[in-house]
């Protein structure tokens, strides 16, 4: 890969990672209610989970969604069922650190599975594989994209995750916490407008 291209891969993944998106919206909203060390796994599991999509699209994944209508239809409708089930239980959520099945933080293995029904995610990963990724030279410029979006990941999750934890203090009101995860959750059930938009286009 040029330098030219990665630096243009660069700036795409800062972009693409740092923008509001499922991730972030949950990520900062789990920095307020549970607090940094404990939103961790969430930002372990979104990197892991994240560099395996791009991987596994990368290597041809991407084309058979692109060529199936089925696999379409089951993907949209898998990504805004789960969207709006987590939007559910962030508006529902109680009060700060509550560790109800309802309310908790989401783990590893969860938050990685997350970016496969993740629509930025996809997105993402889509136009990283189409633009980034050379077929010539096909394991290389996968290592390289991995570990670009690896190195971005962690320092722009943490952002999100800092700033929703700066914030316990403030909503340690209960309303004040209800109205915040209210509002996050409806941002995130909005996510799912752009699906219902393409398939209705």
């Amino acid at each position: 890969m040029s330098a030219d291209t990665l630096l243009a891969l660069t700036v795409f993944a800062i972009v693409s990672a740092a923008t509001p998106g499922p991730n972030n919206m949950m990520l900062m909203a789990s920095g307020v209610n549970f607090g940094f060390m404990r939103t961790l796994p969430h930002m372990v599991g979104i990197g892991v989970g994240f560099i395996a999509l791009v991987v596994t699209v990368g290597l041809g994944l991407g084309t058979l969604l692109t060529s199936s209508p089925v696999l379409q239809t089951v993907f949209q409708v898998a990504c805004s069922g789960y969207l709006l089930l987590m939007a559910w239980r962030l508006a529902t959520s109680g009060s700060l650190g509550t560790a109800s099945a309802s309310a908790r933080p989401m783990g590893v293995v969860e938050a990685a599975l997350f970016q496969w029904i993740n629509p930025k995610g996809w997105a993402m990963a889509l136009a990283t594989s189409a633009i980034y990724v050379d077929p010539a030279n096909l394991g290389p410029s996968l290592a390289t994209v991995a570990l670009v979006f690896a190195a971005i990941h962690f320092p722009t999750a943490g952002l999100w995750t800092g700033f929703g934890a700066s914030l316990r203090g403030f909503l340690e009101d209960p309303r004040r916490l209800r109205a915040f995860n209210v509002t996050m959750a409806i941002l995130l059930a909005a996510s799912v407008l752009p699906i219902v938009m393409a398939r209705t286009a």
